[in-house]
């Protein structure tokens, strides 16, 4: 379950039977912590992430909360996952990108090729996102490429949130539309 970066709101939203479970909208009760593990940020600085676990009181379903700038398996933070994509949407090849992120060439091919697998699915969520937010936002260019064309609409659903719900960082908001799955399972839809 994604939640906002600032643990101790998360932690008052927990405590203060503010979280619903995802599974039944049961109340989440804090449930001690995910196993810790670092998290590569731009320019390959690392921070400790320990993730918040949760347990519903009524379904009894556990659930690790992770915070918005992180994706779920990923070793890199979202916002470093998301400058690759706006790399390849520039036409980017994966060793370029590897080497302007600092990042191992072998996890940047993974990531575009995990993402250009899902590209489609994602354009109409984003889509999707974009007109129900902004139902009088502009049209949306059409690029060469589709990996080109989700990265516009992305830009374009981030920003009518903004607009509408308060300036949030956009991989971020990628990262909590999606669940934290940009790179996982494709999206139904």
């Amino acid at each position: 379950m994604m939640v906002d970066t600032d643990s101790v709101e998360v932690e008052r939203l927990l405590t203060g039977d503010q979280l619903g479970c995802p599974v039944c909208s049961g109340v989440l009760a804090p449930w001690g912590h995910g196993r810790a593990r670092q998290i590569r940020g731009p320019g390959g600085l690392t921070s400790w992430l320990q993730p918040r676990r949760s347990r519903c009181g009524d379904c009894r379903a556990t659930h690790v909360l992770l915070p918005m700038s992180v994706l779920v398996r990923r070793a890199d933070c979202v916002d470093v996952i998301g400058a690759a994509l706006g790399l390849m949407a520039t036409g980017a090849g994966h060793r370029k990108i590897g080497t302007v992120l600092d990042v191992a060439v072998g996890t940047v091919r993974g990531w575009l090729r995990r993402f250009a697998s899902r590209a489609a699915s994602w354009r109409v969520v984003f889509t999707d996102l974009v007109v129900s937010l902004d139902p009088m936002s502009a049209p949306i260019r059409v690029h060469q490429s589709l990996v080109a064309d989700v990265v516009e609409v992305i830009g374009l659903a981030a920003a009518a949130a903004a607009r509408r719900f308060g300036r949030k960082p956009p991989w971020q908001f990628v990262s909590g539309v999606s669940g934290g799955l940009l790179l996982g399972p494709v999206p139904a839809g």
